[in-house]
């Protein structure tokens, strides 16, 4: 059921009050209008400012009040069938004269053909009148008719378009989550800027998100940088997000593929889990969000819940989009003396996961399996669950090569076969310290390169996670070999079994 379909309901169904959440008025009220003209109903509306102002007139009159007092008393006198839309009404909750007073009129009209629409940016209603109205929400504009926008302004003469078919398609999905009015304004931004419409101002309607997502304090977005050259191994997981690349496309839709869901990034700390969320953000050139579950939880009763319902509808909004929920064991746990709050908040989010239908890519990483609930993981929640382990030796080979090319220096001039062979059972998070302290060592030594035998010492000076947490490590890989999650790169399980017990041969 569509807005206007849902509005006619309620008005067809004598609703006396309607509470109507959204930020775009101009856009609410012609939508109002385009309802009752439908139905031949009349539809007035009523501010502070102008007062009374006919907006869908069938022979009613329009009646005169310039407070809030007198507006409703006019409403309460009104005869015919006529819709009355009070802007800005919600600030008159404080006022329990008022409140008072429209509850005593919503009550009196209850059998006639009047209704009474509120227009408000916040989604609130006083105690005293949830008995009486609903709250309904205008979304914001979807893809047709953002689309519809783009029309209107590239048919303005004089403004140059270059836009691929599949830019085209890009640049409407980097706007959604933009209001009517927004996404117009950022439009002619882009053309006005380089004089021409093309794939380029893709990244600038995404800029223009962030002013959407700083709304909400649980949700950060990252403008990702990070490409699958970034990320040495993990060559498994890499295909797979290669092959799934063009799934958020309208020619997918047509195909009949569905959005993917997620992916559950667990292994050993250091691994680059969440360096692969960024990662995937920037292959797929979507809006990464971060959600910080510890800002949902707020001091009063049902505040978390309603804050997580919030963030994640924040998300749906500028679908389609990344939702990275990081270490997502220590956020999602259950247990606690909190009243059974954070059950209440993981209940939400595993629900919103399981149904929801806007094309929000879920990548959650955990370090601790233990701690995570088992219906977490369940197929129907995530595509896939993959396993990040300890680089092999090719990895790790990879993985010296990215963060040398990223301290502008040349792989060449280095050892990468000694140093892959000496780094068995680090992390690519070890790896790349090894590197920093190297640099150290030759900043501090007259500014010379660093070399190899300067990584190679800071290698030897280094305990591995897989030394001091040895346990911990072993039990993640033994979730591993159960067969419970796939690989994330090329290695066999049984490989990195024997890689296992030799490192714990060596130490002891």
């Amino acid at each position: 059921m569509t807005f206007d379909q849902e509005l006619d309901v309620y008005l067809r169904a004598r609703f006396t009050l309607i509470v109507l959440v959204t930020a775009e008025e101009e856009r609410a009220l012609q939508t109002v209008k385009s309802v009752c003209e439908r139905a031949k109903r009349a539809c007035i509306s009523w501010d502070v400012a102008d007062g009374f102002q006919a907006v869908a007139t069938s022979g009613s009159s329009v009646p005169s009040a310039r407070d809030a007092k007198t507006a409703l008393e006019q409403i309460d006198k009104a005869e015919g069938e006529t819709v009355f839309v009070l802007k800005d009404f919600h600030e008159c909750w404080k006022n329990f004269e008022l409140k008072r007073k429209l509850r005593n009129v919503v009550q009196r009209i209850k059998f006639s053909k009047k209704s009474i629409i509120v227009t408000s940016p916040v989604r609130s209603i006083p105690e005293e009148l949830k008995d009486e109205g609903v709250v309904v929400e205008l979304l914001p504009p979807d893809a047709s008719e953002l689309a519809a926008v783009l029309d209107r302004l590239t048919q303005t003469p004089g403004v140059r378009v270059n836009l691929t078919k599949l830019g085209r398609e890009k640049l409407v999905q980097a706007a959604l989550g933009l209001t009517a009015s927004q996404s117009h304004r950022v439009f002619a931004k882009a053309i006005v800027s380089d004089g021409v419409l093309d794939d380029r101002d893709i990244d600038l309607v995404t800029e223009e998100k962030k002013q959407i997502i700083s709304e909400s304090k649980a949700l950060e977005f990252y403008s990702v940088t990070e490409t699958p050259d970034d990320v040495g191994g993990l060559g498994v997981l890499k295909d797979w997000l290669r092959l799934r690349e063009k799934a958020f496309t309208q020619e997918a839709r047509d195909y009949g593929l569905p959005s993917p869901k997620g992916i559950a990034l667990i292994g050993i700390p250091g691994t680059g889990k969440s360096l692969t969320a960024k990662m995937i953000g920037g292959l797929w050139r979507l809006p990464l969000l971060r959600l910080d579950v510890g800002a949902l939880y707020g001091g009063l009763v049902g505040e978390s819940e309603e804050n997580t319902r919030r963030a994640l509808r924040l998300a749906e909004t500028v679908a389609p989009c990344i939702v990275w929920i990081d270490e997502m064991e220590k956020a999602l746990a259950q247990g606690g003396f909190d009243g059974g709050t954070s059950t209440r908040v993981f209940g939400t989010i595993l629900t919103w996961m399981a149904e929801k239908t806007a094309a929000c890519f879920v990548v959650a990483t955990a370090n601790d399996i233990a701690r995570l609930p088992p219906e977490l993981l369940r197929k129907g929640r995530f595509d896939e669950v993959f396993f990040l382990d300890l680089p092999t030796q090719m990895e790790r080979k990879e993985i010296l090569t990215v963060h040398l090319t990223k301290r502008r220096r040349l792989p060449r001039d280095f050892d990468l076969e000694r140093l892959a062979r000496e780094s068995e059972g680090y992390v690519g998070a070890e790896i790349e310290q090894a590197i920093y302290d190297a640099m150290y060592v030759g900043y501090n030594d007259q500014r010379r390169e660093f070399t190899t035998e300067d990584i190679s010492a800071a290698l030897k000076r280094q305990v591995p996670l897989s030394v001091s947490q040895r346990e911990i490590v072993g039990a993640l890989r033994n979730w591993l070999r159960e067969g419970r999650a796939q690989s994330a790169s090329f290695r066999e399980i049984k490989d990195a079994e024997e890689q296992f017990v030799r490192l714990q041969m060596g130490s002891n």
